[in-house]
């Protein structure tokens, strides 16, 4: 084995050392080592791991090409911070990595944290250990059921699985793998169960036919079909589009604009897709939805043609369905058929979202709608009058601190600022620090902000700066997060240091859940269970860890500033903590503008679902 890494290690990778003849084409190998070297020749080289007795041959099988330098190996301490560090180095960093765990409760953790790659379309290889496949007894941790192969119908239920009951299946495996974790339009994680007795087994295996990623070309709809005329006619009718560019249109912003250019369109941006318009592009009508914002639930509300974009129709992006009360039609961009059938009335143009726009521009006449975007464009000035005040906005009395503390939009926009000047990565994880964050943030190109608004799950943002851990020259990224979310996944403060991580945490305390505790007052009038009275000296239990540096953000944005300065010089993970007020005065949010389909708004949604066009 050691050889063979070490062959690796002198030519470049499998398929050189192939080549070269310095591996045989078949071997006989262990299943362990069979799926190590497949995943490599797909350019997995990463392992986020948390090794157990479910998982010794592999993690033996890992040290051996670790020593050799072919793989990175980086043990973590929480499954689900490991799951999200591994969905972070996939979707900042462009790299596929693979989350190793043993069997049992670790598994469920690592699967848990995977519904944020799921959610956000980001592929991910989970290698889980799982039972013995001789029925030999209740292997310790397994699912205590007497029924076979539990852990790889669970994680089917997920997203798609394959468990290796047997070693010559691995190129099967690895084939699927790579066309779900690698898929252009729809990525997510792909899990590999790993009986404990399969692992150390071995059998042939022909390397050379062992597949490589996935690589098919950009695909857009035949000529000939008539359905970019049919879109020509619709566009041609419409007096106020909008082009509504959801997440998958973060790898094509250069032919979205044109797109939007051309045919005279307002856009509206997902939280997830910031930066795919540049912020002052005029035709850039921000975030849209639930939240939303005043221009882009303007144009939203408005439109009488949607341009759907790489979106899914999440409820909070469309208003649960209520978003475009006045459009007729829909003209849906999406390489996935389901997503791009969503709607009603709908042209369908399935395929690569940049390619499909440009053979959309090709067949449409330019239009000028100087109308509908000076309408657009008063409502973007409005909106930016009406945010340039809440970030503004002096600092409050906040009665659980005991002293005036500045507001939340105020502190997130001073990061944020932060973060432009720096060239930083923005991430943020889900509660209100997100929901006022995407309406904040002004980014000029996609990949300046990552925000888990697929799964919303707490504790994503700090977990995922250890996405970084070993890349060559990472950006520095600064984590967005609340103080809830902050304590889903504290770890990360030793497995940052442990891994030699760059990077800060904007810890924004408000002493409760205030997301939730605003969409209480917003439906019933009053909060329920959603605080605390426990206080939290964040900056003491920080810098109890080796190597991390805590200061405290002070509660005027000059000593903020000045807090950010002396984290950001700090070689190594800082960490500051910035108290935020929390009250009923409305100038301390950003406020909502759009539907949800929750609580006691379920049936006047539901009832104007009902009279939607599309």
């Amino acid at each position: 084995m050691r050889e063979r890494a070490r062959a690796l290690a002198e030519t470049g990778g499998v398929a050189e050392a192939l080549a070269a003849g310095r591996l045989p084409a078949r071997a006989m190998l262990t299943l362990s080592e069979g799926l190590v070297l497949g995943l490599l020749r797909q350019g997995v080289r990463t392992f986020f791991a948390i090794f157990g007795h479910g998982s010794t041959d592999l993690g033996n099988v890992l040290r051996v090409y670790a020593e050799e330098g072919q793989v990175s190996v980086i043990n973590c301490r929480n499954e689900v911070e490991m799951a999200h560090a591994a969905t972070a180095r996939a979707w900042v960093h462009g790299e596929t990595p693979a989350v190793v765990t043993s069997i049992g409760p670790g598994a469920l953790q690592a699967m848990a944290g995977s519904l944020a790659a799921a959610s956000n379309g980001v592929g991910v290889y989970h290698i889980y250990g799982d039972e013995t496949t001789r029925g030999e007894g209740y292997n310790m941790q397994q699912v205590p059921k007497p029924e076979q192969g539990l852990f790889g119908r669970i994680t089917a239920l997920m997203g798609q699985s394959y468990t290796l009951h047997t070693p010559e299946a691995l190129r099967d495996c690895l084939r699927r793998g790579t066309a779900c974790v690698h898929h252009p339009y729809k990525a997510g994680p792909f899990y590999i169960l790993l009986p404990i007795n399969t692992q150390p087994q071995a059998a042939e295996i022909n390397l050379a036919t062992l597949p490589g990623r996935l690589d098919v070309p950009r695909m857009a709809p035949a000529g000939g079909s008539g359905v970019f005329e049919r879109a020509r006619d619709l566009l041609a009718r419409a007096e106020r589009p909008v082009i509504k560019a959801g997440g998958g249109t973060r790898g094509a912003p250069a032919a979205i604009r044109r797109l939007a250019e051309h045919l005279g369109a307002a856009v509206v941006l997902s939280p997830g897709s910031t930066g795919v318009l540049p912020d002052a592009h005029p035709q850039n009508m921000h975030v849209g939805g639930s939240k939303g914002s005043i221009s882009g639930n303007f144009a939203m509300e408005e439109a009488d043609l949607v341009i759907f974009a790489g979106s899914r129709g999440v409820c909070q992006a469309d208003c649960s369905g209520v978003g475009y009360p006045k459009a007729r039609a829909v003209i849906n961009i999406n390489g996935d058929l389901d997503d791009v059938s969503h709607y009603a009335n709908t042209i369908c143009l399935p395929g690569d979202v940049g390619a499909v726009a440009e053979r959309l521009i090709a067949a449409t006449e330019r239009a000028e709608r100087p109308n509908w975007l000076e309408a657009c464009a008063a409502k973007k000035s409005e909106w930016a009058a009406f945010k340039a005040s809440r970030l503004s906005a002096p600092p409050m009395h906040d009665a659980a601190f005991g002293r005036d503390c500045l507001t939340q939009p105020a502190a997130i926009g001073a990061v944020a600022s932060f973060a432009k000047a720096h060239n930083a990565i923005k991430v943020f994880d889900a509660g209100d620090v997100q929901a006022n964050g995407f309406q904040i943030v002004e980014d000029d190109a996609p990949g300046q902000t990552f925000t888990e608004t697929g799964a919303s799950y707490m504790g994503f943002a700090v977990s995922a700066l250890l996405g970084a851990a070993g890349v060559r020259d990472p950006k520095y990224a600064i984590a967005f997060t609340g103080d809830g979310s902050f304590m889903m996944n504290p770890q990360v403060l030793i497995d940052a240091v442990e891994h030699g991580v760059k990077g800060m945490i904007a810890l924004f305390d408000n002493r409760r859940m205030a997301a939730i505790t605003g969409l209480q007052y917003a439906q019933y009038g009053v909060e329920f269970a959603t605080n605390d009275s426990v206080a939290v000296d964040y900056v003491l239990m920080a810098s109890a860890v080796a190597g991390v540096k805590a200061v405290h953000g002070g509660h005027s944005i000059a000593e903020l500033e000045a807090a950010l300065a002396e984290a950001h010089a700090h070689d190594g993970l800082s960490l500051v903590h910035i108290p935020v007020y929390n009250g009923r005065d409305p100038i301390s949010e950003m406020g909502a503008y759009g539907s949800w389909n929750v609580g006691n708004w379920v049936d006047d949604v539901q009832s104007r679902y009902l009279q939607q066009n599309i």
